[in-house]
């Protein structure tokens, strides 16, 4: 089972766009990757520029609208995408994560093709993701 576990720092929604880092947050956060990677769950991992930064595109009139950010809801500073036995299991790799009081993590299950009725399976087949999701080349 494929899992994304996304970074929710709070605050984030105000940092600026060019962050200031504290280089012992980020070794010990390598320190979190590398046992990931070591454990053979991780399959890859960003971390994302502030909202300050960002667009939105939306849709809700017909007409596509873009938003410059900052945005103050749902601000994702990064995520991981973890390869897993059970959920139980992705719980366990996030509470393992040297995260500090100002952030969470949320852990979403990825959708697989198999999850859905043959007709979507047959109306996404058409495409053809470059990495195993949906379409053709499903794992």
């Amino acid at each position: 089972m494929r899992f994304m576990m996304l970074m929710i720092p709070l605050g984030y929604e105000s940092a600026p766009a060019k962050l200031e880092l504290d280089p012992e947050r980020v070794a010990a956060m390598m320190r979190y990757n590398q046992a990931l990677k070591d454990a053979g769950v991780l399959i890859t991992l960003e971390g994302l520029h502030p909202p300050a930064t960002g667009a939105r595109v939306k849709f809700d009139t017909g007409v596509p609208v873009v938003i410059d950010g900052p945005f103050t809801e749902a601000v994702i500073g990064g995520f991981w995408m973890i390869e897993v036995a059970s959920r139980a299991e992705a719980i366990e790799w996030a509470r393992k994560c040297p995260a500090t009081a100002n952030e969470m993590i949320e852990i979403r299950q990825v959708q697989e093709m198999a999850d859905f009725s043959e007709e979507v399976q047959q109306a996404a087949a058409t495409f053809e993701h470059p990495q195993g999701g949906w379409g053709k080349a499903l794992r």
